[in-house]
């Protein structure tokens, strides 16, 4: 009989608070509460975290959200917030799709899949139904979040988009030149203005597709970020070497370009106006104007962020004025004050001032040892608050408010003092963790860490809610462990320490100077009563655990206190690596430095075995519940199954891409089928199960993004717990689901055809190498392929069908007491649906992103049936906005073709002018409803308006103090 396993999933995700991959993003809600006597809170932060995006209470450090989408294992690299209907997110992954999340109900309203790697940066139009995303494969696609379509595809940049903004000129209403100029935004023209690693920033045409003007922004290498000033009257670029160059954008010049199309002079839209110098020389990650004042944050990365301030007319002129008197003084100096005076230099030409008299240093924020470098930031607006806020992610699983007063009125030139104000960082650790360990009844958890920073962190963790019930200082953990009755937890650190903390009091109880070198392994005794630990100085120390009576000072009382008491010594020739006692005490097996694993009797020390055969340093090891099994990790990718008996090797399976970190028996399984399964994780990010009977693969559990360090299993094998460099924990379950290795063996198959397949029809570059500026935004996925499967059967079982039940309507005239036809099953199982109903379905569930893949997938031949089909909807007006889709797509698409075909001209005629009536119906249709729109949003206009004397009171101050706003 085929051997079942049980299947194991990923169930949850905690221990990351926001992950350097992606921007932050900060929105007002949340702020203050109408009518509410509560001091205002400080918002919330949209962060990524690896595959997820989390909203947390920056004030209260509370989670309020998780938006996860299950069939995404990518990381988040970009997020972005639509400004008109703030609801609206879209979130960019490291794979090339986009998702846009409704962030009311966490649920992904569209899905677009146009790029071929990373998305690495997105910008919304001012009406908020267009998304342009750039990528790291150099291309920029536009995207109508209406119809749920890539527009088309710009491309000419030679390297990764680093910049995105839509720039919308004013329309003026009234003629150019007079004073009442009232302007109002133009949502029909749009310029993109894009920067890119080439280092050259360019201005796109969206409605024509096209580039309009190239420059070259860095002096020096790459640009990196791009800031657009919120008028949209000016830009920033950032480069190498801190070198900021600023530009003037010719609004106004833009609105106009449309009617200069075709002048022989060249106009120019984009001006530089000069170079500014960071004083860091690290590389720029972002540039970032705040919106309600005149100030830009610049940031690299590294652990500063620079202020600058735009100085307001008066200011300019006063340092112009400065700058002449002294160049004056200067001259009178020089020429002992023979110098005219010249009238005509009375007035300061603003325009005229230099780039470094306009915008200037303002406050430079650093951020504290141990807080990690700056990898995000957001500007924060908090109502009533006169400071200027930043909201800032770094690379240390943190997330920082930092307040900065704004400028004084007194002339004091000395910098302003910047304070931190809020953090989001208990939920997870600085470092990466190094240590796991679950307590006796699976209910705690432990994670202790060790990183750059002088301390680590030591965490418990509730393993059902996932909340974190403690955090304490520790020193650099490499190992740890619960001590029986699960009060108390054991840190082995990298200075040679053993360090004992007390939970429920979250203090420490003692720390032991125990090894000269690092504590790689410690391991409680199996009976409970002793510990054993491992270190780099050769030695193996065993420890017991005594209850001393300790005077309280001060008085005569005594209090018990645990205390570790060394009792034996085991010197070994290398540095030792991992240590594991035998479930049944017999045994300890000792891992070292020179490749080899020996293993001794506990009671005398005796050596029993030496296990030879790694080629590189084996670090874990485990020995199964019955005592007959050890497994061995290595740094050389493979794990080795050795027998206790004699010491004979019984397999050695290549397992993994990279180390080996972690492997791990079920220390008590409840069946006996589980005796010999163990799990091994790596820095190859995977975590695998194994029989070791079999000596086969049972099952590849893939979702980590980093290296994993460590991994623990529950004490019955219900869930095993791992975590990685990506700083997250993960839990993966056992379900109810089995699993069996033939399937699983078909499924990688499968899935490596798949990737092969997507990758060979991603090449549509133009064969003589030049391809087009502006291309369709079509990438073919597996999903769409499938679909365009499903759209090619339904056409050919829905053309039998419909011939064949013509051919019934024919004959029944003739004979009325005919039967009706033998119809294909799946019409019959589907509610004796009509066939063209059937193909009308099938379409309407492709999602409207995909549906133009899936219609390219389909061969020239399979069009007079579509158009068969076509034509029946369109006689009977179904689902009228997806048949013009399909039909106009596929005119489009083969053009050429149809015009050739005398076949399809005739059907094409025949529909043409049902067309016409339906869609005129539906114009007329819609123009009643928005001019009734319009009329009601009129009435509410004028119920809005209230006359002096419908006011209750009026002060003497001619103030209104209350009017009553009647909206219907």
């Amino acid at each position: 009989m085929v051997r079942s396993y049980t299947k194991y999933e990923q169930t949850d995700t905690f221990g990351v608070v926001a992950t350097a991959t992606s921007n932050i993003v900060w929105t007002s809600e949340g702020v203050s509460q109408p009518g509410s006597s509560r001091p205002p809170g400080a918002g919330r932060a949209y962060a990524a975290a690896n595959e997820e995006v989390l909203c947390w209470d920056v004030k209260k450090g509370e989670l309020l959200s998780r938006w996860r989408d299950s069939s995404c294992t990518e990381e988040v690299t970009v997020i972005c917030r639509n400004e008109v209907d703030p609801d609206v997110f879209a979130v960019g992954y490291a794979d090339g799709s986009i998702r846009v999340w409704d962030a009311r109900t966490a649920t992904v309203v569209i899905s677009f899949n146009g790029h071929k790697s990373a998305v690495t940066i997105l910008a919304f139009d001012r009406s908020g139904v267009r998304l342009a995303s750039g990528s790291q494969d150099t291309d920029i696609v536009i995207w109508d979040l209406v119809s749920e379509v890539g527009l088309f595809k710009l491309r000419g940049h030679k390297g990764q988009i680093t910049g995105l903004h839509f720039l919308h000129p004013a329309k003026a209403t009234e003629e150019e030149g007079g004073n009442g100029v009232d302007e109002e935004v133009d949502t029909d023209q749009a310029f993109l203005l894009s920067t890119s690693k080439d280092a050259l920033v360019k201005i796109w045409d969206v409605n024509t597709q096209h580039c309009i003007e190239t420059h070259v922004a860095q002096s020096n290498g790459e640009c990196w970020a791009l800031g657009v000033s919120p008028d949209g009257s000016g830009c920033m670029t950032a480069g190498n070497d801190g070198e900021l160059k600023v530009w003037a954008i010719d609004l106004p010049g833009l609105g106009r370009a449309d009617s200069l199309i075709g002048d022989e002079v060249e106009h120019r839209y984009l001006h530089e106006r000069g170079t500014l110098y960071r004083q860091g020389k690290d590389r720029p990650l972002g540039v970032s104007f705040y919106a309600r004042s005149d100030y830009i944050a610049v940031h690299g990365s590294d652990r500063a962020i620079e202020t600058w301030r735009i100085r307001s007319e008066g200011e300019v002129q006063k340092a112009l004025a400065r700058k002449r008197k002294r160049r004056r003084e200067k001259a009178k100096s020089d020429s002992n004050g023979q110098v005219a005076e010249d009238p005509t230099e009375e007035k300061v030409n603003i325009t005229a001032a230099e780039i470094g008299e306009v915008i200037v240093p303002y406050v430079t924020v650093r951020i504290p040892p141990g807080g990690g470098k700056v990898r995000s930031i957001s500007w924060m607006h908090i109502k009533g608050s006169k400071k200027l806020q930043l909201l800032v992610g770094t690379d240390s699983n943190l997330i920082d408010v930092y307040e900065i007063p704004q400028r004084s009125k007194s002339k004091s030139e000395e910098q302003p003092d910047y304070n931190r104000t809020f953090s989001v960082e208990l939920a997870g650790h600085r470092n990466d963790i190094r240590a796991l360990a679950l307590s006796s009844d699976d209910r705690m958890l432990a994670s202790a860490s060790s990183g750059k920073s002088p301390i680590g962190g030591l965490k418990i963790w509730n393993v059902q809610t996932q909340n974190c019930l403690r955090t304490l200082e520790c020193g650099k953990a490499l190992c740890a462990a619960f001590l029986p009755g699960d009060k108390i937890v054991v840190v082995g650190t990298k200075e040679g320490d053993i360090e004992l903390y007390d939970i429920a009091a979250s203090s420490l109880l003692d720390k032991i100077a125990a090894h000269e070198g690092a504590v790689w392994t410690l391991q409680v005794h199996p009976d409970g009563k002793s510990l054993i630990t491992g270190s780099a100085d050769k030695t193996v120390k065993f420890w017991n655990f005594d209850i001393v009576q300790e005077e309280i000072p001060g008085t005569k009382r005594t209090m018990p206190r645990l205390k570790l008491v060394q009792t034996r010594i085991l010197k070994v020739n290398d540095d030792v690596l991992s240590v594991h006692f035998s479930p049944d005490s017999r045994l300890l097996a000792v891992a070292t430095l020179d490749n080899t694993v020996k293993v001794f009797f506990v009671d005398s020390l005796k050596l029993f075995l030496n296990l030879y055969g790694h080629k590189l340093p084996v670090l874990n090891m485990s020995i199964s519940s019955d005592s007959k099994l050890i497994a061995t990790c290595s740094a050389d990718k493979n794990v080795r199954i050795w027998g206790l008996d004699f010491g004979d090797c019984h397999k050695a399976l290549f397992s993994h891409q990279d180390s080996i970190m972690q492997i791990a028996f079920i220390p008590h399984p409840i069946e006996q089928d589980e005796k010999h399964i163990f799990f091994s994780a790596s820095k190859d990010k995977m975590i695998k199960s194994w029989d070791g009977d079999k000596f086969e693969q049972i099952q590849k559990l893939k979702g980590h993004h980093g290296e994993i360090w460590a991994m623990t299993v529950a004490r019955t094998g219900d869930f095993v717990v791992t975590a990685s460099h990506d700083k997250s924990i993960r839990i993966w379950s056992k379900t109810d689901e089995p699993i069996f290795l033939e399937e699983e063996r078909e499924k990688e198959i499968e899935e490596l055809y798949e990737n092969t397949l997507a990758t060979s029809l991603e090449d549509d570059e133009q064969l003589n190498g030049d391809s087009a500026e502006a291309v369709a935004a079509s990438k073919q996925t597996i999903g769409s392929l499938t679909a365009g499967e499903r759209i090619q059967e339904a056409l050919d079982l829905g053309l039998e069908d419909l011939e064949l039940v013509q051919q019934w309507g024919v004959q029944k005239r003739a004979n009325p007491k005919m039967a009706p036809p033998h119809r294909n099953p799946l019409f019959l199982a589907l509610g004796n649906i009509s066939a063209e109903r059937h193909v009308l379905n099938t379409l309407s569930k492709i999602p409207a992103a995909q549906l133009h893949d899936a219609l390219l997938v389909l061969p020239f031949s399979s069009l007079p049936a579509l158009f068969t089909f076509i034509a029946i909807w369109v006689r009977r007006q179904w689902n009228v906005t997806l048949t013009c889709r399909v039909l106009f797509f596929m005119l489009k698409t083969h053009q050429r073709q149809i015009v050739a075909s005398r076949e399809l001209k005739s059907v094409l005629e025949g529909m043409r002018a049902d067309l016409r009536r339906t869609l005129g119906g539906n114009k007329d249709l819609i123009g009643f409803n928005i001019a009734a729109l319009r009329f009601v949003g009129e009435r509410v206009d004028e119920m809005g308006i209230v006359r002096l004397e419908d006011v209750d009171k009026v002060d003497d101050g001619s103030k209104k103090k209350r009017a009553f706003v009647d909206v219907a």
